[in-house]
């Protein structure tokens, strides 16, 4: 109860002085919106709300699943093999350091038309790195202690990878899961607003946007936060699960 409530005020506290900030300085909703504004720009679009919603999850969700099985991939022979981990590892923040907003442009002209495949691709670039990195440092970092005893106890290395060194890069790879849920969804909306093709919360941000609508793009907004929240929420409830083991209890 107490995971659920201190968020929930949070929240409200922020609310709460987003609206007090707003009244203070009398801004019109033309020029920045309050949350009492909010709610009937989303009743008034509710329906493409949920529809373009939908969109927006669902390709996020399909990125970063590609994420975590590249990110996972590399993570595995960077952190088992030190001469591939020196190789890949300057190429891969090399490729994190461009801005995915040039890539957009990129991405949409070679893959003209495919909407779809090209926002998964995005949302994919974007968020697989952190899992990359974070499965490498786990199992770079295995103590050679576990190593030398289990190889004397006749562990072969998939034995003592399987059962030693996996489970041992479950912490960081839901932490870093974490990172990539949000980087997921921006990447999801860098290509429905860079590149817009009509679908997508970015595509109805883009409309808000076009048309001076204050209160719509800033709906839009507080939906994304609310998708990546519940998609974020989803991956601590598979934390506990996989890696429940690995928390301290702190207040």
């Amino acid at each position: 109860m107490r995971q659920i409530l201190i968020p929930l005020y949070a929240i409200i506290i922020f609310l709460l002085f987003w609206e007090f900030i707003v009244w203070f300085n009398g801004w019109p909703n033309y020029k920045m919106a309050s949350p009492s504004d909010l709610w009937p720009a989303f009743w008034k679009f509710k329906k493409l709300f949920f529809q373009y919603g939908w969109d927006t999850l669902w390709r996020t969700v399909a990125g970063l699943f590609l994420a975590v099985i590249l990110g996972v991939f590399l993570g595995m022979i960077m952190g088992l093999s030190k001469i591939l981990r020196e190789a890949l590892y300057p190429l891969l923040v090399g490729f994190n350091a461009i801005p995915k907003a040039t890539v957009v442009p990129i991405i949409a002209l070679m893959f003209v038309g495919q909407h779809d495949l090209n926002t998964i691709l995005i949302a994919f670039m974007i968020s697989f790195f952190p899992i990359a990195v974070s499965i490498s440092i786990g199992l770079s970092t295995l103590e050679p202690e576990y190593r030398d005893i289990l190889r004397s106890l006749g562990a072969s290395k998939s034995i003592i990878f399987w059962k030693i060194a996996l489970p041992k890069t479950l912490p960081e790879f839901f932490g870093a899961l974490k990172v990539a849920v949000t980087l997921a969804f921006i990447g999801t909306n860098l290509m429905e607003i860079v590149s817009p093709h009509g679908r997508g919360l970015g595509a109805l941000f883009d409309s808000g946007k076009t048309n001076a609508d204050y209160p719509l793009m800033f709906a839009v907004l507080i939906g994304l936060a609310i998708l990546g929240i519940s998609l974020y929420y989803v991956v601590v409830v598979l934390e506990k699960i996989f890696a429940g083991w690995a928390e301290r209890s702190s207040d």
